[in-house]
């Protein structure tokens, strides 16, 4: 069995190169299409995919008259056919979408629960193939017919949200509810409101929209209940689960392992959620606080179902499978004669082990790593049936293909490429060790026998330190954040969880009390992991850098790592030298940016000077499913490469406060201000001091005043919380350039207070940018602040089709009539602002526009 390489690939003639350069063109054309802005016309796409296709044909007729010419024809006829074939599915999925007319409507939906249902402390969340839909009338009577997009994604709040007549605080509501959690392959009937799959825009941040587009998902929303009077309101279940094998199996194993710590301590239902993740695949389960640790310590990606783990089933199931195939020879069954003779009992061990691996990435949820794995895996075994024996990176480059075929936006993920660049990594570095010299003839018994035992933990050492060397810069470029302690880690992690807690894990599903085992396994794993991810430095954070310096850094990780001559090796360390002298850039000397980040219905604006930053409001809590702390502020901060000074809560509702205990865990040096002295939920330890009209400071050239409330303000009776918001001015060159005001929750009575104070106490209230007071709200933005401020820019925080109808209609068209442009987070994402160009914005949708994404439309 020959081995086909770039050196001898001449000797198989066209078809050598062919195979090469053919996934090559269609890695590149999936890679241009993606990265599209905006969509062209479905004719345009399939022009240019029929044009490869024919370009393709002809390079193969032309491969004996011009092999060479006829090798660039494949190459550029593969990727037109990539990039046409990808951009008409991303047509028919954009086509797939609600309706704008048909959002917020009460309809009336008939469905299969399509995929395992997610539960969290506030309901459940599942998606839902649409088989009918009819508008409800105001009486909840059916009507007429509606197009639905095929899937959408469903909350059903347990605690009322969206039941009619239901508290304003959210109190449950009896009997909403189901008698038995919703089971994947149910038909159900629902009520319920939907809108436009949309997602938080912030620089650098996570693309839900593009998470909901791979899914096939064409709107989300809620299940509306109510009572019996309300007839259709009430979900109902129509048939018993039929179909989606594969989905119910994943939710009895999932709700087994989670029932077998019921009523336990919490640390025992923490490790149910990572065993139940292992299992099937879903980490919703595992708790936000054991993802935080598992990222710091640099062991996240054993937490999931990678392709270490899948490699390991096949392997142990090739194994067995050959065995019981010899054994089976041994008897000769009756029927079945010598299945030797039939089929090779290696060969069937490998069939037998792609079959296994296949199985358990179907059941784990189908990830990329899983993909990857599988096709890896069935392509060496069918190179192996051929007799063919390619390289590694030709392998690995037709998964690639292959992956992306399947998927094209696969490609935008981060687990692609790290699962990628891993795989190649360890495939290259172990081509030096192929022909490893062996023991010397006369070695020693014990000699031999301790080096059996040594062996395995240095080659565990060196692949760890290999990869930990290879994807450090990869894993700073998407994730802004690398394990200094992951070397350390997963040196006991990786053995651990691969062979004693998965397969406990595993075959839990025969004999559930080892799922009980499995758990107890992963106490003595967790200690270790939190006693390294409390030394100091344990993570190192890094701000985002240009991809052309990132690409080389990675590059310079992959020399550094490779088994090569060290003179050669030692040029990736220039290559590093982007990623690590790279500094974002900063305001110039007496100027200022302000960031106004998209959290959805909630307030969180970052200040930057030239050496200092504060964060203005720390955004919402999103229910089970966080807050804005550690979902959007502390990765947009680390991306930046922000070390806060300060933190202002303007007041103490939770839209303005949910992520004010991450953000001040992950920059504790930042000091704290607020409206008033109880400190901030889950940050017991930070009492902040009081903001008062009056308190001044400067940085860098830059003014800051505090206009609200006066002193009086913090002792009055009333009790809305709104009416002490800190108000804030921040004013370029020494107090004499352009200007911003962010304003908290003020109502209209103590905008027209502030604006009639004003002269009187020597302040100045025009700015040329407004955080528009309470998110645009009805009873804010008065006449009189309106005057009295003269903002260019009005800017608003608020969630896209958010229940308060914030921002109102008539308060942007009270801006707009004063002159001011209106802009809002829906529409722009996150907002930016220099003083050193007043006059205008930009948006984060529209510097960083792609297809995939929602247009809100601004108000």
């Amino acid at each position: 069995m020959e081995i086909i390489t770039l050196q001898n690939a001449r000797n198989y003639g066209w078809a050598g190169w062919a195979l090469a350069l053919g996934p090559t063109g269609w890695v590149a054309g999936t890679a241009l299409q993606v990265t599209q802005p905006a969509l062209w016309a479905a004719g345009a796409y399939a022009a240019l995919a029929g044009g490869g296709g024919v370009l393709a044909a002809l390079a193969w007729l032309g491969r004996r008259a011009a092999p060479k010419t006829a090798l660039m024809t494949l190459t550029l006829g593969m990727a037109l056919l990539a990039f046409g074939g990808a951009g008409l599915r991303a047509g028919v999925r954009a086509a797939d979408r609600i309706a704008p007319e048909l959002e917020g409507r009460d309809l009336l939906v008939t469905g299969v629960i399509d995929r395992m249902p997610e539960r969290g402390a506030d309901g459940w969340r599942f998606a839902l193939a649409v088989q009918d839909a009819r508008l409800l009338d105001a009486a909840g009577r059916p009507g007429e017919a509606a197009r639905l997009p095929a899937r959408v994604q469903i909350s059903w709040y347990a605690h009322g949200y969206g039941s009619v007549g239901a508290a304003q605080d959210g109190a449950a509501d009896p009997g909403l509810a189901p008698e038995k959690p919703p089971l994947a392959g149910e038909l159900w009937r629902f009520a319920m409101r939907l809108k436009a799959p949309h997602g938080n825009r912030n620089p650098h941040g996570f693309d839900a929209e593009l998470w909901l587009w791979e899914q096939g998902v064409g709107a989300t929303g809620y299940v509306r209940t109510g009572t019996k009077k309300t007839g259709p309101l009430i979900p109902e279940r129509l048939a018993p689960a039929k179909d989606r094998l594969i989905e119910r199996a994943r939710q009895w194993v999932r709700e087994s392992i989670l029932a077998h710590a019921a009523d336990s301590d919490a640390a025992r239902e923490r490790q149910a959620g990572i065993v139940a993740a292992l299992v099937t695949g879903d980490q919703a389960v595992i708790a936000s606080e054991d993802w935080a640790l598992f990222r710091v310590a640099g062991v996240a990606h054993l937490m999931v179902i990678s392709g270490l783990h899948i490699t390991m089933i096949g392997w142990l199931a090739a194994l067995a499978l050959a065995r019981l195939w010899r054994l089976g020879a041994r008897l000769t069954w009756p029927l079945l004669h010598n299945l030797a003779l039939w089929l090779p009992a290696p060969v069937a061990g490998r069939i037998g082990g792609v079959a296994c691996a296949l199985l358990y990435a179907l059941f784990s949820g189908w990830g990329v790593p899983a993909q990857r794995t599988v096709l890896m895996l069935g392509l060496f075994t069918l190179l192996r049936l051929a007799g063919l024996a390619w390289p590694w990176w030709l392998t690995w480059l037709w998964a690639m293909a292959a992956v992306l075929a399947a998927d094209p936006w696969a490609l935008m993920q981060s687990g692609f490429w790290l699962s990628f660049v891993a795989v190649g990594i360890l495939f290259a570095t172990d081509l030096g060790t192929r022909h490893a010299g062996r023991a010397p003839e006369g070695a020693g018994l014990a000699a031999r026998a301790g080096r059996r035992l040594w062996e395995p933990f240095m080659a565990l050492l060196r692949t760890q330190g290999v990869i930990t060397i290879a994807l450090a810069p990869l894993t700073l470029l998407l994730f802004h954040q690398a394990s200094v302690v992951g070397l350390l880690a997963n040196l006991a992690a990786i053995p651990w969880v691969t062979l004693v807690v998965t397969p406990l894990a595993l075959l839990g599903a025969l004999a559930p009390a080892l799922w009980s085992l499995a758990m107890a396994a992963l106490r003595p794993l967790m200690a270790w992991l939190e006693w390294l991810a409390s030394w100091p430095l344990a993570s190192l954070a890094w701000p985002a850098v240009p991809w052309p310096a990132g690409a080389a850094a990675v590059a310079g990780g992959v020399l550094l790592a490779l088994r090569w001559p060290w003179m050669l090796r030692l040029a990736g360390v220039p290559l590093l030298a982007g990623l690590a002298l790279w500094t974002p850039g900063r305001p110039p000397q007496g100027q200022f940016e302000l960031l106004a980040a998209d959290v959805g219905q909630g307030s969180a604006t970052l200040v930057r000077t030239a050496r200092h930053a504060l964060l203005f409001d720390a955004g919402p809590r999103y229910g089970s499913a966080g807050e804005a702390g550690s979902r959007e502020l502390v990765p947009l901060l680390a991306a930046l490469g922000e070390r806060l000074d300060g933190v202002i809560l303007s007041h103490r509702d939770s839209d303005h406060t949910g992520g004010a205990a991450a953000v001040l865990l992950a920059q504790p040096q930042a000091w704290l201000m607020a409206s008033e002295a109880d400190p901030p939920e889950g940050a017991p330890s930070r009492t902040p001091e009081l903001c008062r009209a009056g308190q001044t400071w400067a940085w860098d050239g830059v003014r800051f005043e505090v206009l609200h409330p006066p002193a009086s303000g913090h002792t009055e009776a009333a009790k809305n919380t709104n009416a002490r918001s800190c108000v804030l001015r921040v004013a370029a060159q020494d107090g004499r350039g352009a200007s911003a005001m962010m304003t908290g929750d003020i109502q209209a009575r103590q905008e027209k207070e502030l604006a009639a104070s004003a002269p009187e106490r020597g302040f100045d209230l025009r700015a040329d940018a407004l955080l528009a007071p309470h998110h645009g709200s009805h009873s804010s933005s008065s006449p009189a602040l309106i005057a009295a401020v003269q903002p260019r820019l009005a800017l608003a925080q608020a969630g896209y089709r958010n229940r308060y109808g914030h921002p109102h209609p008539e308060i942007v068209a009270r801006y707009r009539a004063a002159g001011a442009q209106f802009i809002a987070t829906p529409a722009c994402g996150a907002i930016r602002w220099a003083s050193a160009q007043p006059d205008r914005a930009r948006c984060e949708r529209a510097e960083a526009a792609r297809y995939w994404q929602h247009e809100a439309g601004n108000p």
